[in-house]
């Protein structure tokens, strides 16, 4: 461990952001990166514990990260870049996106403030890339087996990333007009630059990854098309089937679903072409943003840098308190208050609150009719459920409204049909322990499978049906029983 007391006399410093008045001109990164010396002292907060429930508990890549906090605070940066690099394939991702349950799980947490985990992680892949340390290293042999990934989000890349480097060759198909998913479409500019996608997929492409967009699997190809030239297939097409609210008024012109307005958004600063039929823009609105999780805070960071005149959002569920629920005890993902970036930059949030109805005008939306609520259980040992507050009506004014509720798995599509794939009570697509659907040879990774997760746990599912893909090769090869694909 770095220094012994370092946690109990060293206090935990996070980067903060750029000023406000200086980020809500632009779209660039509104965070900022620790320097060398407050790293090292960062990293010589970490206990070097027993059992470092940051590892084995908070982060789903299973990060080795006491040892990696190691490495910082003695400067030895390459043996940090291999072993960051050994359990997570895009470090450059995470250290900018994941909400760190690993520090939720740091064992300091329990006494003091967390080890600034995601930072120390963010610092060790920019240095790597900054010394050279990431280099072309293409698979040194080339394995028979060829596989198809449908979807090019943070599940797809990985089980790409890892499979290459397993030898074997590998074809991403998406729809869109640049890989990435997600990552490049729905999580804003602010968050997460895209430079940071296109520098990590060219090391892919460099390394052997072939990359086919602007194809629609299902569509433009058929499952079967796939079937016949590849000995695997794996799915992963994310969750992206968002949750609606079906009330009054639900069709006037100026509601939408939040990550049509992201896209919208991400795809101008890209310079790619918007139809103008389908832009979307909050400048000079008066905007309510309906739920209150992460990305309904990019869609208010986002109508703050467009000019939005007035933003509220509204969140049904109660405001949740300030520390750790005694509901979350450690290690456990905590239930308490947190506020983004975009919440310190303006707007108005309000809890407990439901939207009732859209009014309109000419078949464009005018308002939007709310109430409060409060949680009650309905009999004894039920779950609570929200209860309008007689009274407590209001409206809102709204030239756009942006649904941001979640969602409820993957998109309705061709591909799921033709190829006979189950789903389950979820919606989800159905998928045994091995990552394989009931289809042999189809395997699922990411949202499609789990249901809407976070981008480091889409990663890991990735690896994890990677490594099923290989052993399943390596079977069918065993057998001479391969799909017969191209070589």
């Amino acid at each position: 461990m770095g220094e012994p007391k370092a946690f109990k006399e060293i206090a935990r410093k996070d980067p903060g952001y750029r000023p406000r008045e200086q980020r809500l001109r632009d779209f660039r990164s509104v965070e900022r990166l620790l320097g060398h010396d407050d790293l090292r002292a960062q990293a010589s907060r970490c206990m070097d514990c027993g059992t470092p429930f940051c590892h084995a508990y908070g982060c789903p890549l299973g990060n080795v990260i006491p040892e990696f906090n190691e490495f910082v605070y003695r400067g030895r940066w390459p043996q940090a870049v291999d072993l960051l690099l050994s359990t997570n394939n895009f470090p450059e991702f995470t250290g900018r996106v994941c909400p760190a349950p690993c520090e939720a799980a740091c064992v300091a947490g329990l006494r003091v403030d967390a080890v600034t985990i995601r930072q120390i992680e963010l610092a060790i892949i920019e240095k790597g890339f900054e010394n050279d340390c990431i280099r072309l290293n293409p698979p040194g042999i080339r394995r028979e087996g060829r596989i198809a990934v449908v979807g090019a989000g943070p599940a797809g890349l990985a089980v790409a990333d890892t499979l290459n480097h397993a030898g074997y060759r590998v074809v991403v198909y998406d729809e869109a007009p640049r890989p990435g998913g997600i990552l490049r479409y729905g999580i804003p500019d602010f968050k997460l630059e895209k430079w940071v996608i296109d520098r990590r997929l060219q090391l892919m492409e460099n390394q052997g990854v072939v990359f086919e967009t602007g194809v629609r699997v299902g569509e433009d190809v058929s499952y079967h098309y796939l079937q016949r030239r590849f000995d695997a297939v794996c799915l992963a097409c994310g969750a992206r089937e968002p949750r609606d609210l079906d009330v009054p008024g639900r069709r006037l012109e100026g509601v939408h679903f939040a990550m049509d307005y992201l896209t919208v958004q991400n795809r101008k600063i890209a310079g790619e072409y918007v139809d103008p039929a389908r832009d979307i823009t909050a400048r000079g609105k008066r905007v309510v943003i309906i739920g209150g999780g992460d990305t309904g805070s990019d869609c208010l960071g986002t109508a703050l840098r467009q000019g939005a005149g007035e933003v509220h959002q509204l969140e049904i569920l109660p405001m949740p308190p300030e520390k750790r629920s005694e509901d979350t005890p450690w290690p456990m993902w905590p239930l308490m208050l947190r506020r983004s970036h975009a919440h310190l930059e303006g707007g108005t949030f309000r809890w407990s609150v439901t939207a009732k109805e859209f009014l309109g005008d000419s078949g464009r939306v005018t308002a939007v009719r709310c109430a409060e609520v409060e949680w009650r259980s309905p009999r004894e040992g039920a779950s609570p459920v929200p209860v309008e507050k007689p009274g407590t009506e209001f409206q809102l004014k709204a030239d756009l409204v942006l649904l941001s509720m979640g969602f409820v798995g993957p998109e309705k599509n061709r591909l799921v049909e033709g190829a006979g794939i189950a789903l389950d009570e979820r919606g989800t697509v159905r998928a045994d322990e091995r990552s394989m659907t009931g289809v042999k040879g189809l395997f699922v990774a990411g949202d499609m499978n789990l249901g809407q997760s976070l981008v480091v746990k889409a990663i890991a599912d990735g690896q994890k049906a990677a490594r099923e893909i290989a052993a399943y090769l390596s079977r069918t090869e065993g057998r001479g029983q391969s799909n017969g694909g191209a070589r």
